[in-house]
C-alpha cells in the first residue's frame, strides 16, 4: 500500500485554488465515517503517479495528514477539458467495520495452459469487473481467474472464482458469466461470382460465327452465305 503526503489547505476562493494549482499542487476533499470532511491538496506529481497505477480506483491508499495516517480510496478525480490535467480529486475513508461496494476488475491468468485455446479457441470475457460488497478492510484489488485446464464449451461463472472472506457479489440469485472459452470463428469463403450476360453473349457469338450460319446486326450477307434471292436466281436459271 503506497503513502501519500497530503497538507490541509485553506483556500476560500476560486483565485486562492487557482493559486494552489499554478504553484503544482491539486486541491481535493477527504470525506466519510463520522469525521467531519477535510479540503486537502496533494502534489500534481503524486497525483498523477495515483492514476497511473493499475485498477487505481479500487486501491486502498494511505494519505499522511498533519502526521496522521488515513486508509482511503479515490472516488473522483476531475480533468481540465483542455489540458488534461488532474484539477480536483475525492477521497473516501475506509471505516473499519463498513462495507463499501466497488467494481474490481478481472484478471485472467494461464492462457498458455489451456487446452481450448491451444486448439484455436477463444477467450470470450463477459465481465471485464465485477461490482462486489466489501468490508472496509478486506477489499481485493482483483479477481483472478485460471484458465489452466480449460476447454472449449467452459462457461467461468462467479462461482467458480475464490472470493475473500466476506466479500460478495452484489447480482444475488444467479450464477452469472464471467467468459467463455468459444470455438474458433470459421470464416466462410465469399462464393464464387456467376458469369455475367455479356460474357455468355459474347461467348455465343463466337460460336456462332464459327459454324458460318449468321448474319452481321446490319442485316448485311456473312462472307460464304447466300441470301433468299441469290437461291431464287439460281433456281430460275436452272
Amino acid at each position: 500500500m503506497s503513502t501519500i503526503q497530503a497538507r490541509i489547505r485553506e483556500t476560500k476562493t476560486k483565485g486562492q485554488v487557482n493559486d494552489l494549482r499554478s504553484k503544482g499542487s491539486v486541491p481535493g476533499i477527504v470525506y466519510g465515517g463520522e469525521q467531519p470532511n477535510e479540503k486537502i491538496s496533494i502534489t500534481t506529481k503524486e497525483i498523477k503517479n495515483l492514476i497511473n497505477k493499475e485498477n487505481f480506483l479500487s486501491n486502498v491508499i494511505s494519505i499522511n495528514l498533519d502526521g496522521k495516517e488515513q486508509k482511503v480510496l479515490t472516488r473522483n478525480i476531475a480533468f481540465d477539458t483542455v489540458t488534461d490535467e488532474p484539477i480536483h480529486f475525492d477521497l473516501m475513508r475506509i471505516v473499519k467495520g463498513g462495507k463499501i461496494i466497488l467494481e474490481i476488475p478481472v484478471k485472467f491468468i494461464n492462457n498458455e495452459l489451456s487446452p481450448g485455446l491451444k486448439r484455436g479457441g477463444v477467450l470470450n470475457i463477459v465481465r471485464r469487473k465485477v461490482e462486489l460488497r466489501c468490508p472496509a478492510e478486506n477489499i481485493p484489488t482483483e479477481l483472478v481467474v485460471d484458465l489452466e485446464g480449460l476447454d472449449i464449451g467452459t462457461s467461468i461463472k462467479i462461482s467458480s472464482i475464490n472470493l475473500p472472506e466476506n466479500v460478495m457479489p452484489t447480482i444475488q440469485g444467479r450464477d452469472f458469466v464471467i467468459a467463455t472459452v468459444a470455438a474458433p470463428t470459421v470464416v466462410k469463403e465469399p462464393e464464387k461470382p456467376a458469369e455475367t450476360a455479356e460474357g455468355e453473349a459474347a461467348e455465343g457469338t463466337e460460336a456462332a460465327a464459327e459454324g458460318g450460319d449468321k448474319t452481321s446486326t446490319d442485316g448485311e450477307k456473312v462472307e460464304g452465305e447466300k441470301t433468299k434471292e441469290e437461291d431464287k436466281s439460281s433456281s430460275d436459271k436452272k
